[in-house]
C-alpha cells in the first residue's frame, strides 16, 4: 500500500524550502510577514537617506556634529544588551526555567523604557538647540528615521508584557513557545535596524 506523504503547506513554494528539506524557521508565519514589512518600511527610509546625502552631502557632512552622540551610544549599548537578556529568555523556556525566562524578560522590558527615556530626552535636547524637522535635510530624515524607529520600541515593549502575561499563565513551555520566539525575531529585527541608523546619523560623515 503507497502511503501519502501529509501536506501542510500553501504549495506554493519549492519543496526544498519546506521546513523537512530546509529546516524549521524561527517563529511563525504572520511574524514574518510582518518582519518583511518593516524591513520594507525601514529600506525605503535608508534610500531617501542616501538620495539625500548625494544631494546635501555638505548638510550630512556637518548634521552628526550636531547631534548628541553620547546618547546614541548608550542607546546602541541599551539596544545590544537587551538582545542578549532576550536570547536568554528564550534559552531557559527551552529549558521550562520559567522564573529565570520572566525575569529576562522583565530586563529586556527595562531596556526597552531605558531607550524610550533616552531617546524621548534627546528630542527634548534637540528641541532646546532648535533642531527640528525644518532645520536641514539631514534632521528631517533624522526624524523620520528615529521616531519611526522608537515607535517600533514601544509596540515590542508592548508585546513584551503580553508575552510575560501569557507565560504566567502557562501558555509557554519547553515544547510550545512560539508566541516567545515570535516577539524574540521581532526584537532581534529591531535592534538590528538601530544598529543600522546609528552609524549612518551619528558616526558617518
Amino acid at each position: 500500500m503507497t502511503s501519502i506523504e501529509p501536506n501542510n503547506s500553501l504549495a506554493i513554494f519549492p519543496r526544498k524550502w519546506s521546513e523537512q528539506e530546509a529546516g524549521r524557521v524561527p517563529g511563525n508565519i504572520p511574524i514574518w510577514v510582518g518582519i518583511l514589512s518593516e524591513l520594507t518600511e525601514f529600506g525605503i527610509f535608508f534610500i531617501a537617506y542616501f538620495i539625500a546625502k548625494y544631494n546635501y552631502p555638505e548638510v550630512f557632512a556637518t548634521g552628526p556634529l550636531s547631534l548628541n552622540t553620547p546618547i546614541g551610544v548608550s542607546n546602541t549599548v541599551i539596544l545590544l544588551t537587551s538582545s542578549y537578556f532576550m536570547a536568554k529568555a528564550m534559552s531557559n523556556i527551552r529549558k521550562n526555567n520559567f522564573k529565570k525566562c520572566e525575569r529576562y524578560l522583565w530586563y529586556t522590558f527595562i531596556c526597552a523604557c531605558l531607550y524610550l527615556c533616552f531617546k524621548s530626552y534627546e528630542f527634548y535636547w534637540n528641541d532646546l538647540q532648535g533642531f527640528s524637522t525644518k532645520t536641514s535635510e539631514f534632521f528631517t530624515v533624522y526624524y523620520y528615521m528615529t521616531f519611526n524607529h522608537f515607535l517600533h520600541v514601544g509596540w515590542a515593549a508592548c508585546a513584551i508584557l503580553w508575552v510575560i502575561f501569557r507565560l504566567r499563565s502557562g501558555a509557554y513551555s519547553a515544547k510550545e513557545y512560539a508566541g516567545l520566539e515570535a516577539l524574540a525575531v521581532y526584537w532581534h529585527m529591531i535592534d538590528l535596524m538601530w544598529i543600522l541608523i546609528f552609524p549612518l546619523l551619528y558616526v558617518l560623515h
